[in-house]
């Protein structure tokens, strides 16, 4: 049986709030830190940023699977990883926790408490970028867990981040929940809430074009295998209403049932 839905939620809103507070407050750090140099700015802020999102992951990733993202949410539910209404659940909590998130960085350096940012991003290419950064996460996070590689999915997607912080013109959300957040900091890693839903959008269709190649690629993933995104999660009891194809193991984690 996996965790109780009101544990894993909790387990989404802290993890979602501790990665806001690291993607903004490292880039609050930087701004003190190298002001007048962007580069060494965004570097600062993109190795914190992976750093952080790797150590993330392996705090709460087993209870909850450590999405903190409604893209790969609703990409596990479509491959039968868990159930919708409880991909559905998942977004509010990540949402909440990424804006809470972004109160926290901006209290830790003394800033308003909310201050909504004035950084527009969201020209052509940016939303490309976006599409192309929500791609390569999900192929990521998916391709690890089908091939069973799972255990190097935390290294594996803050290493992913950090790079796509300068091999995308957005520098690589890929997560409409951090989306929402970096709304509420005027800081170097905002966002203007004119270019969030263009964000949104061009992430949700960086994740069909996920599922679509997935399916592509691996035409016989699993409900079980899904199940094990980002980190497997559960106790190791019997689930009358687990996701068919899901055989439990005696470590507690959902096993791939034999094909």
């Amino acid at each position: 049986m996996s965790q109780p839905l009101q544990r894993r939620l909790l387990a989404e809103y802290l993890g979602s709030a501790f990665l806001a507070a690291v993607v903004i407050g490292s880039g609050i750090a930087a701004q003190h830190l190298s002001p007048a140099d962007v580069g060494l700015e965004l570097f600062e802020n993109a190795t914190a940023t992976a750093a952080g999102l790797f150590a993330i992951i392996l705090m709460f990733g087993p209870v909850s699977g450590g999405h903190f993202n409604p893209v790969v949410s609703f990409v596990d539910a479509s491959f039968g990883g868990m159930r919708w209404r409880e991909a559905l659940a998942y977004a509010p909590a990540q949402i909440a926790g990424c804006v809470t998130g972004a109160i926290v960085a901006n209290a830790m350096f003394a800033q308003a408490l909310v201050t909504i940012s004035t950084k527009h991003r969201a020209s052509g290419a940016h939303l490309f970028a976006e599409v192309v950064a929500t791609l390569g996460l999900m192929l990521v996070i998916f391709s690890l867990t089908r091939t069973r590689r799972g255990a190097a999915a935390p290294a594996a997607v803050g290493a992913y981040i950090g790079a796509a912080y300068f091999f995308t013109s957005s520098t690589s959300f890929a997560n409409p929940a951090i989306g929402i957040g970096r709304i509420f900091s005027n800081t170097f890693a905002g966002i203007a809430p004119a270019s969030v839903p263009g964000f949104v959008a061009a992430q949700i269709v960086g994740g069909l074009a996920a599922i679509a190649l997935l399916r592509a690629l691996y035409p016989d993933v699993t409900p079980a295998e899904a199940a094990e995104v980002v980190l497997p999660h559960g106790d190791g009891r019997s689930d009358p209403g687990a996701t068919p194809g899901t055989a439990t193991a005696t470590d507690g984690h959902a096993q791939p049932s034999a094909r």
